[in-house]
């Protein structure tokens, strides 16, 4: 019989969190970009987003724990443009690899949260530069996962293993991890010297 309760299915119980983690991530990022990191405490996010502390904790951890969640949820949006453009060489991979650290370099310059990380080092707010920088995860070894599987999936490669092709990968990762945090010239000379380095490690087309 009926009792006229309504039931949340858990599709949407999970909705209503990510819904939730995302308000908070946007808080947290509109107050980087704004004010820098130091400027960030759960207190002032859980209040922005209108919920207690406990809940901000319970949803999203530590401070640090909110510093990854950010930084990772950046690096997503990355990787899918970043797959897309590996998209639009299919014959030519060593092309797709470069255009896709063009796009890295090029998007990173216009990313408001990117430029406040980086312009944060001058001022010693460095909190968020280990999640970007030197932590395996969640930067460097969720894109070198992400790119070797795109990167077989469009070319195959039988001529090369999954540990050879995580290598080469992880050589374009790194490179253009350095370009864009010690940068020493333009976009176009760091992508030149990435194009040269790949094309003495890959197979040619």
């Amino acid at each position: 019989m009926y009792d006229g309760r309504v039931v949340e299915s858990p599709n949407f119980q999970a909705e209503m969190r990510q819904l939730l983690r995302d308000r908070m991530l946007d808080a947290a990022r509109t107050m980087v970009v704004t004010e820098g990191w130091g400027a960030v405490n759960m207190s002032r996010v859980a209040k922005e987003v209108g919920i207690s502390r406990p809940v901000l904790y319970k949803e999203i951890g530590t401070k640090q724990a909110l510093a990854d969640a950010l930084i990772e949820r950046e690096l997503g949006i990355y990787l899918a443009g970043i797959a897309e453009t590996l998209a639009e060489y299919p014959a030519d991979m060593i092309a797709g690899m470069t255009a896709a650290a063009d796009y890295a370099l090029r998007n990173a310059g216009d990313n408001t949260l990117i430029k406040a990380v980086l312009s944060a080092r001058s001022e010693g707010d460095t909190a968020l530069l280990p999640a970007l920088m030197s932590d395996p995860e969640p930067v460097l070894g969720r894109a070198v996962a992400a790119l070797t599987g795109t990167v077989r999936e469009l070319h195959l490669l039988a001529e090369l293993s999954d540990e050879e092709l995580t290598s080469v990968v992880e050589i374009m990762v790194r490179l253009t991890l350095s370009h864009l945090f010690q940068p020493t010239g333009s976009v176009d000379r760091a992508v030149a010297q990435i194009g040269r380095v790949l094309s003495g490690v890959l197979p040619a087309a």
